[in-house]
């Protein structure tokens, strides 16, 4: 039995064994870049808002919103997670929130998590920094544009490179699958884009200073650390709500007739983001999603400092 994948979480069984090496390969490369610089530039306080934006990001990753044709979406987060932190501990983010779908609710593949890493976490964070910060010194109007223009592109790059791989994997033509992926994230961007502006939007109003958080010394207070937390809670308590069409790479999948290829994970820690003795209920899924949230941020708080202290020994 196939696991439902969220949009562009691959299972396993859609990638064949070269293609996910390769991307393993490319990952690590990748995150270990990220954490090496990330030990030179880190900021005090980063470390807390690496722990509450992995939180936010997961809690928003809940929320499939319906799409046209029975398809629905979701918040994906490396373009935002880029722009708030920076690139390198966007990656780092990124790569924890993933890695724990994959381990702790077996939301993708395990062979396949470096290309699902890849794709959604260091791909997005690259292509979202890189645009939003060439228009840092312009008008609110004009960065929350290019904002919501970065996070839609993040997403239709991923969908490109998630095509390309099903293609180099001799799992569908890419004649057929490469208009599929792309025509439906085309929408799904859009609700990319809208989360990203919003949060970024709320973000400039109450507290800006947060936005160049690697260049600016720690300040008190602690309201932002609660008000982040809050959302997340928020976006947690109304996942149930959440739309149960097929997401994107899954609409794809089943019409183009490679839905069959996806292969379950061989064990069941917290599956289908619910707790196993509450059964497939709303409290099991709201449950299950403070947990995951709980422990992205505890993470990456423990990964903070470690690199924070690291950093500083130097």
């Amino acid at each position: 039995m196939l696991l439902s994948p969220t949009p562009l979480h691959i299972p396993d069984g859609f990638l064949n064994l070269v293609i996910s090496l390769i991307f393993w390969v490319a990952t690590i490369s990748m995150v270990g870049l990220a954490i090496s610089k990330t030990n030179k530039t880190l900021g005090e306080k980063q470390i807390p808002l690496m722990g509450v934006m992995a939180a936010f990001i997961f809690a928003a990753q809940m929320l499939n919103f319906p799409v046209a044709g029975g398809t629905s979406g979701h918040f994906l987060g490396g373009a935002l997670a880029a722009m708030v932190l920076g690139p390198w501990a966007g990656i780092l983010v990124m790569t924890a929130v993933i890695a724990v779908q994959g381990l702790l609710f077996q939301d993708g593949g395990l062979l396949v998590m470096g290309a699902n890493i890849f794709n959604m976490g260091i791909l997005t964070a690259v292509i979202g920094f890189g645009l939003y910060r060439m228009v840092g010194g312009a008008k609110k109007g004009l960065r929350l544009t290019i904002a919501g223009a970065a996070a839609w592109l993040a997403t239709m790059a991923a969908a490109l490179l998630t095509a390309l791989q099903l293609w180099l994997s001799g799992t569908s033509r890419l004649e057929i699958v490469l208009p599929a992926m792309l025509g439906v994230h085309i929408l799904i961007g859009i609700g990319e884009a809208v989360i990203t502006v919003a949060a970024l939007a709320f973000i400039e109003r109450t507290r800006p200073d947060l936005l160049n958080a690697e260049k600016t010394a720690a300040s008190g207070g602690r309201g932002w650390i609660m008000a982040g937390i809050l959302v997340s809670l928020l976006a947690v308590l109304i996942s149930p709500l959440a739309s149960g069409s097929p997401d994107g790479l899954e609409r794809v999948a089943a019409d183009l007739g490679f839905l069959g290829d996806g292969q379950a994970s061989s064990y069941q820690i917290l599956p289908d983001y619910t707790i196993p003795l509450l059964g497939e209920t709303a409290l099991s899924t709201i449950f299950a999603g403070i947990v995951g949230a709980l422990i992205l941020m505890g993470l990456l708080v423990l990964l903070g400092r470690s690199l924070r202290k690291a950093g500083s020994g130097k």
